[in-house]
């Protein structure tokens, strides 16, 4: 399958998106992080509240829950708020897909009761809007985290592993990394790739929109998002710095 000629724009098959990463953007919660994806932006914030839900009340153990929405400015033609507590069923999917995501990296018993609230909330959508939101989202959690001054135990923190996120697929047969919404449309077959910083899988969804694939394609689909969510890894470690909450030798 040929991965050399350029895309609509200017990229390479195995090239993803410029993504840039600000953090603290905003001052009211624990942790906060713009990230944007090529023309896609997600505005995490991570939230500590000093309670569990009722479920889990004298378990000694915490949780992590997500929140995603598309604000209406975030696409063209305006998309409508959500009312009255109705939630589609794609954001319902997608915000279950980050909640997974960042508990798959946490030891929710080292987090103590309370409760970290993820919320994602999409500025501008040019496709890869989960996949941003989970690599942003572990970004705010770790800032929230480091924010905790009363761990049961301070030796030992909550988070297990980083996670990050890309988007694969085929289009007009070629394998690409990092769909925008353009080539989204077209492919032939699109995948969400969710991997941790040691890269074990959390999360793989994929999907033939009229077509079929097969397993060398997913090889070569896995590959490509590998390789991918590894540049992501690097990006979240620089952007933490000294507060990247891993040594080297324990990944």
């Amino acid at each position: 399958m040929p991965i050399t000629h350029a895309r609509h724009d200017g990229r390479s098959p195995a090239d993803r998106r410029p993504v840039k990463i600000k953090r603290r953007y905003t001052r009211a919660a624990a942790g906060s992080v713009l990230i944007q994806a090529g023309n896609t932006t997600v505005l995490c914030t991570a939230s500590i509240e000093e309670a569990v839900p009722p479920w889990m009340k004298g378990q000694g153990r915490g949780w992590i829950t997500a929140e995603y929405n598309m604000l209406p400015g975030s696409t063209s033609p305006r998309k409508k708020r959500d009312r009255d507590g109705r939630v589609d069923g794609r954001t319902t999917e997608i915000q279950r897909l980050i909640g997974r995501s960042l508990r798959a990296v946490s030891d929710l018993a080292a987090l103590g009761e309370r409760t970290i609230a993820v919320d994602c909330d999409v500025l501008e959508a040019d496709g890869g809007t989960r996949t941003a939101s989970i690599t942003g989202a572990f970004i705010a959690l770790a800032d929230a985290i480091h924010a905790i001054h009363d761990l049961p135990d301070p030796s030992h923190g909550p988070l297990t592993d980083s996670v990050a996120a890309i988007s694969v697929g085929l289009v007009d047969g070629r394998a690409l990394l990092d769909l925008d919404y353009a080539e989204d449309v077209e492919a032939a077959v699109d995948m969400n790739v969710v991997m941790t910083g040691r890269g074990r899988f959390v999360e793989v969804q994929g999907t033939g929109e009229e077509a079929t694939f097969s397993e060398k394609d997913l090889a070569t689909l896995v590959k490509l998002a590998r390789a991918g969510i590894h540049e992501l890894h690097e990006l979240q470690r620089h952007s933490l710095g000294n507060q990247w909450p891993f040594a080297r030798n324990d990944e």
